[in-house]
């Protein structure tokens, strides 16, 4: 039992809050990266450094659920989580427009900016999700977090092909219009969403906050558990194969396949669609439509780790192809099996994050984030610094293609890793799949 419950329509309002993080996530992480490399010539490893900066600093994520475990007050974090998001979301597009004419001040402007947005997307997203973990009952828990997944994910769509609608044609005054206005957006919409939506806490609840063990205490007993280890080993290589991708794919369609900045961000937004098509379709045969066979998570994890590699290879291979090629359709495919090995692994997430109570429930989740975060970052800078150090000696369709390869191979690895970690149980009946948030790029972003 919780010591309150949501109702449908508040777990919809929460749901906002991850629709407007995604909305300032996917501009960060899709279209100033491909306007640094392609509009502004710089290095790829600009972007993927000032990403993987985004990402280290949510390695804090354990304490932020740990903090919002012991004072029991979640919306506030939250909110100010979703500022400091958006804040930096807009410092970012201004910074990447700065650079056009004073390089050095507008990269330390994106260099602050962007760990404003890691800090901001960290501790919104962590709380955010353990909010829903408190408010939220057992039976509703499958259905509202795929409530709240569907809705991030929307936010990364929905934003991708609109932004890039109004970004053509480009420029850096335009860039920083079509930022800001999503970023005031996206705080309005969160805070709005969060607004007398937790209940005061009772003095008991004090009592029981004074008396929690020491987060360090807290820390080393979830560590201490293997099967807690093995499942961020798997998500850790898992998202590093994902994120090594992610910041190279539009440069090399501005490169190779000649689209526009406004293409490429259309392109995220297909990409994104996928993952929302592959989350559906396991969420609905893992809910009892597919039987036995079709409802194991296990053979979900490892088949979309496979289709994700499969999807690279095709990429790959196409740039050598020719302008002929369908790369819509391989991105489409990509974000599918995506889609499907991250709903499979989430709902066993669920599982093995309820092994502690509630009481632990944020620092499991943090610990798990943090795997995602510094996997992100550090995929983000090994993708952009191979791709530069292939293209000292290879023509840009071969270095990215090579690269793109190798992240294959690294989803093979991790479908066999999927293979061998503990898995939550496929639901029944009126049990559902537990599923919730890779925070904030899956929580993602």
């Amino acid at each position: 039992m919780t010591p309150f419950a949501f109702s449908w329509w508040q777990i919809v309002r929460l749901g906002l809050v991850q629709t407007a993080l995604g909305a300032v996530v996917v501009l960060m992480t899709s279209t100033l990266n491909r306007v640094m490399v392609v509009e502004l010539a710089l290095p790829a490893i600009v972007p993927g450094g000032l990403v993987g900066l985004h990402y280290a600093v949510q390695i804090l994520r354990p304490r932020w659920g740990y903090g919002s475990d012991v004072h029991g007050r979640r919306t506030p974090w939250i909110v100010g989580g979703m500022a400091a998001l958006a804040l930096g979301g807009f410092g970012a597009a201004v910074a990447t427009a700065l650079a056009e004419v004073h390089l050095a001040a507008g990269m330390a402007l994106a260099v602050l900016s962007f760990l404003t947005v890691g800090m901001g997307a960290g501790a919104a997203g962590t709380s955010l999700l353990v909010l829903l973990a408190t408010g939220v009952e057992d039976r509703r828990r499958g259905a509202a977090a795929t409530i709240v997944w569907v809705m991030m994910i929307a936010g990364f769509a929905i934003t991708a092909p609109l932004a890039g609608h109004f970004l053509d044609p480009f420029s850096g005054g335009r860039l920083v219009t079509v930022s800001g206005t999503v970023s005031v957006l996206a705080f309005l919409v969160a805070a709005l969403a969060v607004r007398g939506i937790e209940p005061t806490r009772s003095g008991g609840d004090a009592r029981q906050a004074e008396a929690k063990k020491p987060f360090r205490e807290v820390l080393a007993r979830v560590w201490s558990e293997p099967a807690s280890r093995r499942f961020t080993v798997f998500i850790f290589v898992a998202m590093l194969a994902y994120s090594a991708q992610e910041l190279i794919l539009e440069p090399f369609a501005g490169l190779v396949f000649a689209m526009t900045p406004g293409g490429t961000t259309k392109l995220a937004g297909l990409q994104h669609g996928g993952v929302l098509a592959g989350m559906l379709l396991v969420a609905g045969l893992t809910m009892g439509i597919g039987g036995p066979l079709l409802g194991s998570l296990k053979m979900w994890t490892a088949l979309g780790c496979v289709g994700s590699g499969g999807a690279l290879l095709a990429i790959a291979g196409g740039g050598i192809a020719g302008p002929d090629f369908p790369l819509r359709g391989a991105v489409f495919a990509l974000g599918l099996c995506n889609g499907i090995f991250a709903v499979a692994a989430i709902g066993s997430m669920m599982g093995l994050a309820g092994a502690g109570g509630e009481a632990e429930r944020g620092t499991r989740m943090g610990v798990w984030g943090a795997a995602q975060g510094v996997a992100f970052g550090t995929g983000g800078v090994l993708g952009t610094v191979a791709v530069d150090a292939a293209r000292l000696v290879l023509p840009p369709v071969h270095a990215y293609g090579s690269v793109f390869a190798a992240e294959a191979a690294l989803f093979l690895v991790g479908a066999v890793l999927a293979l061998r970690i503990a898995h939550a149980p496929a639901p029944s009946g009126a049990r559902r799949i537990k599923l919730a948030l890779f925070a904030p790029r899956l929580s993602m972003r």
